[in-house]
């Protein structure tokens, strides 16, 4: 490709004020109302003061610019801009909506909290974001795990160096998935650098949960890693009719169990370099699994003990010897363990391992926000950061609701793929009979799934009259 022009020279100037850079808007915005974000938002959100007046307005911009790319409060300026105006009302400027959110304290960041999971339940029932049946088994998978937001200098408060070596705060995140569905999130905190992992994860899982049971009949199960693995987190995924799934420390304890499991227990798995043999119907691998039964806990009294399976993964230790470099004569093993409440009869050894190892799909939430609205936390105040991390979970849910919506080629796509596809698409706004239309680019590559989208939220185009 090259640049092609019949003249001299290429000019440019911003003057035409019938355009926008994000037509996607439309639909999606649509789609927020029929959820009731705004209605939402006015019920349960009371921010104090002239700085909290329309707070439903106010949020739905706040999301519609996350939706439509922006990352910090300068950003939602592409909400006012060419014929932004002709489409959408009352698009605040981004000093008002910056003056908004650090009004924020503790009790309107869990306000909005309630918000969020209102509007999520009502997304579900406007789009098909978790596709589980509990009549066929399938479970639906609620995955916990935290991540450092990194941030730079001492004006953000609460921002303290963590586990991970960087200074930044602390985004405590629940996912909740199936099979058929893409990741999207049922819970949120934003707490200090410097907290531990499982600080306030027995509140969010009981509140993750209590939402996921209202979007599917299906029984969850959590999955964790081994920082979660506590008395606290585990019996409160327990009494709100979960299973869990969590990677255990190596402690003396566990490391007995191990022990205690003989050597014609150990089944080979699908796993790096592995290869199925056909003949034997088996997979030919140097990692291996086996189980023991394990009660977890037994420090505790006995009401808080926990039983279920120990699920032990091993492969060969592959480091090199540190003496002369003699090969060994015996293999030295390195060993990954899980606790699971599952039945075997429903996951055997093997599933239960390939299940639990699904887990690293959390990871991929947290780079996608981290690709999108969180690549910045705008606030030197810490609630109204925590305010900005539930708004990106409403864009991110609100995002993958519409792509759901628009059938399976975007349903699992990243945000950055929706929103290249689906949201920054130019449009030119004409009237005419007093009714608005957009024009699109010509031969646009996703223009079935933008029409299939935009149909289904503000309804068929009228038949034309001769």
């Amino acid at each position: 490709m090259q640049l092609c022009h019949t003249s001299a020279a290429t000019s440019a100037v911003f003057d035409d004020p019938n355009l926008v850079s994000s037509a996607g808007l439309v639909p999606v915005l649509t789609l927020a109302r029929s959820a009731g974000l705004q209605e939402l938002v006015q019920q349960h959100l009371t921010v104090p003061t002239d700085k909290g007046a329309n707070a439903g307005l106010k949020v739905t911009s706040l999301v519609a610019g996350m939706v439509a790319g922006a990352d910090s409060i300068d950003d939602m300026a592409l909400l006012r801009h060419g014929g932004m105006s002709r489409v959408f009302a009352n698009a605040y400027a981004p000093s008002t909506l910056g003056s908004f959110l650090r009004t924020f304290t503790f009790g309107h960041v869990r306000q909005l909290d309630a918000v969020a999971t209102r509007f999520l339940t009502r997304l579900a029932d406007c789009a098909p974001l978790l596709e589980a049946s509990a009549d066929t088994g399938e479970r639906v998978m609620v995955d916990i795990d935290d991540t450092i937001i990194e941030v730079h200098g001492y004006a953000k408060q609460g921002s303290a160096y963590g586990y991970s070596g960087v200074r930044g705060l602390n985004a405590l995140l629940a996912t909740v998935t199936t099979s058929r569905s893409a990741p999207v999130i049922v819970a949120q905190r934003l707490r200090k650098g410097s907290c531990g992992s499982p600080r306030g994860a027995k509140r969010l899982i009981a509140d993750a949960l209590k939402t996921t049971t209202s979007m599917s009949a299906a029984r969850p199960l959590v999955r964790t890693d081994s920082a979660f693995y506590g008395a606290e987190a585990l019996n409160a995924a327990l009494r709100a009719g979960a299973d869990v799934s969590v990677t255990v420390r190596m402690d003396p304890k566990v490391k007995a169990a191990i022990a205690m499991i003989a050597d014609d227990a150990w089944t080979p798995i699908e796993y790096t370099d592995a290869l199925f043999d056909e003949q034997t119907n088996i997979w030919v691998s140097r990692a291996e699994v086996a189980e023991v039964p394990f009660i977890a806990f037994t420090s505790k009294k006995k009401s808080e003990q926990v039983t279920g399976r120990l699920v032990v993964r091993r492969i060969p230790d592959l480091n090199p010897p540190k003496n002369d470099g003699q090969a060994t004569l015996f293999d030295t093993w390195r060993f990954h363990a899980f606790f699971t409440t599952t039945e075997p009869r429903e996951y055997d050894t093997v599933t239960a391992d390939k299940i639990h190892r699904g887990h690293a799909i959390i990871e991929q939430v947290h780079a996608d926000l981290k690709a999108s609205a969180l690549a910045h936390l705008p606030s030197g105040k810490f609630t109204a950061n925590a305010a900005w991390l539930v708004l990106a979970v409403m864009a991110f849910n609100l995002t993958r609701a519409a792509a759901t919506i628009t059938g399976p080629a975007l349903a699992k796509a990243t945000t950055a793929t929706i929103r290249r596809k689906l949201i920054a698409v130019p449009a030119r706004i004409a009237s005419s009979a007093r009714r608005v239309m957009l024009h699109l680019p010509a031969a646009w590559p996703w223009e079935t799934a933008w029409s299939d989208l935009f149909n289904q939220t503000c309804g068929p185009p009228p038949a034309p009259t001769t």
